[in-house]
């Protein structure tokens, strides 16, 4: 009766399955399918929950009360200022009309963003309950923010580059030190200009949208001026800052700062002009500032742009009276892909109140992160070997920066940059305008290639360049030049 019989079935293996003796494919291809299902599940799930979310959008909701667990080192009264305008918003919305889903889930998402803008937690999920309290009435609701908090202590050492030299560091900071945002931190470093410095800084939320922060900071820091002046300088220092976020309308600082200066240790060679500047002085000011930025990169921008202006008034007391403006602002296009166009343009204006401006006090230019070709702050008013900087200058830039051909993905990318600008101290026997004539009139101006890099936090260029027009008092520098910094020209 079997010599007749036949399988009953045949192979019914999807087609793309592989064959039973590759067990290995066979496994992979089973993994991969199941990811697709439960991916399709997921998907379709959503999609359900929100048409359902949708669907009921206008059912009548008010919420009661919001509850934040977990946050175990944060003050209550802390977090209720936080959360108090958006239930203010919520009863408002009550009060016309608009007090249904939409509106709690437009709250929950707002209770939870501003717990995320005070870094303070690792997570922050939020859940709308029905109200607990035994007085609720139908629609009532809860909204419940679970937070997993970061940890509050944090040590740093590094060894960073930037600004045309190097530092070894250690940083301290403190998260949440009081309950209510604050953070306090401590930074030292010693490097090869900046002999050694310090910075302790204390900020805390002034205001329950986070956009305005206020900081006190004490500083103290050794610089080596003798590449560019017989002498060095040591600085200790207080600072009183209000910083206020107005979105798309920029970031104003306004702060009061009093600082002890001392220009010491001369050298043999020092002039005379260093020689009177010798000794302490006290600066007390008032200073505001305003910066926007809307570029796509700020080490490498190919589109946007960033202004800044800053202002700042001595002479409450102390030493020095003068006022001080720099303005400085930045465009870059993209021209073609993989090929931008960058326009840098700086200037600064100081006029001293009383006695004339004092040498820390004034611009210093030129340099790989300022008017390339020109050695670091080598240009403008000199007394023999030093460069004594001055009270008015200009500077601009203009680059084309493109990438290593068939290598777009490279962190190096290659540039032509002319720069031109000049820096002069005010001659007092002539008006304003005949001072920003004559330095408008004389510029120097140089020209060259070079190689761009980007390694965060910094970049750095190696150029070849040569100074094309030069004043006679210019430090210059022909050939290649290297770069380290955070802003360059």
């Amino acid at each position: 009766m079997t010599e007749g019989l036949h399988p009953p079935l045949q192979r019914t293996a999807h087609p793309h399955e592989p064959k039973e003796d590759d067990l290995e494919k066979l496994k992979k291809w089973q993994e991969a399918r199941l990811e697709r299902k439960l991916r399709g599940e997921y998907e379709s799930a959503v999609f359900h929950l929100a048409e359902l979310v949708n669907q009921n959008l206008d059912t009548s909701l008010s919420v009661t009360s919001v509850r934040v667990d977990g946050a175990n080192n944060t003050r209550r009264s802390f977090l209720g200022w936080l959360v108090r305008p958006w239930l203010a918003r919520h009863a408002d919305d009550r009060a016309s009309e608009s007090n249904n889903l939409q509106g709690a889930l437009h709250t929950a998402r707002g209770i939870s963003h501003i717990l995320q803008e005070t870094d303070l937690f690792h997570s922050v999920d939020a859940k709308i309950q029905r109200s607990r309290d035994h007085l609720a009435r139908e629609g009532d609701v809860d909204i419940v923010v679970t937070t997993r908090e970061k940890g509050r202590f944090y040590l740093k050492t590094a060894t960073e580059f930037g600004n045309n030299e190097g530092s070894v560091s250690v940083t301290g900071r403190v998260r949440n030190i009081f309950g209510g945002a604050e953070f306090l931190e401590g930074h030292y470093s010693a490097g090869t200009k900046t002999r050694r410095s310090f910075h302790g800084l204390l900020s805390l939320p002034l205001s329950p949208s986070l956009r305005t922060m206020g900081q006190l900071s004490l500083f103290s820091q050794e610089r080596d001026l003798s590449s560019f002046a017989s002498c060095s300088e040591i600085s200790h220092g207080l600072k009183v800052a209000i910083n206020s976020n107005w979105g798309a309308h920029g970031v104003h600082e306004v702060a009061y700062q009093a600082v002890l200066r001392h220009i010491n240790n001369l050298a043999p060679s020092a002039s005379v002009s260093i020689r009177e500047q010798a000794g302490q002085n006290i600066k007390s000011s008032i200073s505001h500032s305003w910066t926007k930025d809307t570029r796509d990169d700020k080490l490498a921008a190919s589109r946007g742009y960033y202004a800044k202006l800053f202002q700042e008034l001595a002479g409450l007391s102390g030493d020095v009276s003068f006022y001080k403006a720099e303005v400085e602002s930045q465009i870059s296009r993209r021209l073609v892909p993989g090929m931008s166009l960058s326009l840098v343009a700086r200037s600064g204006f100081l006029k001293a109140l009383t006695n004339p401006s004092h040498f820390t006090d004034r611009f210093q230019l030129g340099g790989p992160l300022s008017v390339r070709s020109f050695r670091a702050n080598s240009m403008g008013p000199r007394d023999g070997v030093d460069s004594l900087g001055g009270d008015i200058y200009w500077s601009t830039g203009v680059s084309l920066v493109s990438d290593i051909p068939r290598k777009p993905h490279w962190p190096i990318k290659s540039h032509i940059f002319v720069n031109a600008g000049r820096l002069d101290a005010m001659d007092g026997t002539k008006a304003l305008s005949d001072n920003l004539i004559g330095c408008l009139r004389k510029p120097s101006i140089s020209a060259g290639v070079g190689l761009i890099y980007r390694f965060d936090p910094v970049r750095v260029e190696v150029n070849f360049g040569v100074p094309l027009v030069a004043s006679k008092s210019d430090g210059v520098r022909r050939g290649f030049q290297v770069g380290i910094g955070m802003e360059f020209l």
